[in-house]
């Protein structure tokens, strides 16, 4: 247990300034402090942790995996504060636009259908939503908020966590009348699977089998696209098998319009959701805030 007169919040700060600005010295410059009260201070964190946060040498800087997930797990907490700080404070009721980026599956089958309560809550708020699969640069792109799925990059944005969903491979009825019942690795590896048409952080369908996990590499099939939701209509319509998110297909599962396939080989992995926003202390718009806050609670993913 830590010491009560540890500032933990301090700490967190001070480690956060270290990564953005990697390394100790530009760091202790941002906080008016020196390079040296940095290095000590995150010493003193990672003695207290138990673990090393950062690899130290004198040409370079790199965090640990143990420092990575740290820093994420910090930027959220952070977050948090700042927010609560400053729903404490709030006075008038939001209002002004809210321009919003997301992928078109999260906002056909989480964000449209939770709106209209939003909206009703908070009357003087106005939505831009811009739908696309592809990352975007929220500044250039003068986004507030934007969705986004799979493991969240080392950066200077700030993410609140929108759950987490299972992935499964499925295909419409009349693809499997034409093709059959894929039960092996080898199965699935010799049909044409429709796949996204731009590089995603995990290459390939992970599958498990009895060596253990392995990764089904990316079809040359014949259709590919850049987007969720087009991926699940093209499946629907029995173009091929694809592997999409879990809360976009149990619907189409439950109503015999899509089949699971090879649940036996399913790995179980997840994939997680995030609502990323720029800057801190720059001090989110109230407008921007109440969503966030919105979507951490009926926004989830599952």
């Amino acid at each position: 247990m830590p010491r009560p007169d540890v500032n933990r919040f301090a700490e967190l700060e001070v480690f956060v300034r270290v990564v953005e600005q990697a390394g100790f010295s530009a760091a202790g410059r941002a906080a008016g402090v020196s390079a040296s009260a940095v290095s000590k201070l995150v010493a003193r964190l990672e003695a207290r942790l138990g673990t090393r946060l950062v690899h130290r040498t004198t040409r370079r800087f790199q965090l640990t995996a143990e420092g990575q997930a740290f820093y994420e797990r910090a930027l959220t907490i952070l977050a948090d504060l700042e927010e609560a700080e400053r729903a404490a404070g709030a006075g008038e009721r939001p209002a002004g636009r809210v321009r919003v980026n997301s992928s078109a599956s999260y906002l056909s089958h989480v964000l449209a259908p939770v709106l209209p309560a939003f909206l009703a809550r908070y009357p003087g708020i106005d939505l831009d939503l811009v739908q696309t699969d592809q990352v975007v640069d929220l500044l250039s792109d003068r986004t507030d908020i934007a969705i986004r799925a799979g493991p969240m990059p080392s950066s200077g944005l700030m993410a609140r966590r929108l759950g987490a969903t299972r992935m499964t491979i499925v295909a419409a009825p009349a693809w499997i009348d034409r093709h059959g019942l894929p039960q092996t690795l080898a199965d699935i590896e010799g049909v044409s699977r429709l796949g996204f048409s731009y590089a995603r952080a995990t290459s390939g369908w992970p599958l498990r089998n009895a060596d253990g996990e392995v990764t089904v590499l990316p079809s040359v099939g014949r259709v590919r696209i850049n987007d969720g939701e087009g991926l699940r209509q093209l499946a629907l319509a029995g173009v091929g098998p694809a592997r999409l998110a879990a809360f976009t297909v149990r619907g189409d599962i439950a109503a015999g319009r899509l089949v699971p396939l090879l649940e036996a080989l399913d790995p179980g992995d997840e994939e997680a959701f995030h609502a990323v926003f720029i800057g801190r202390s720059a001090g989110l718009p109230a407008r921007a805030r109440v969503l966030l806050d919105f979507l951490a609670e009926h926004g989830q993913v599952t």
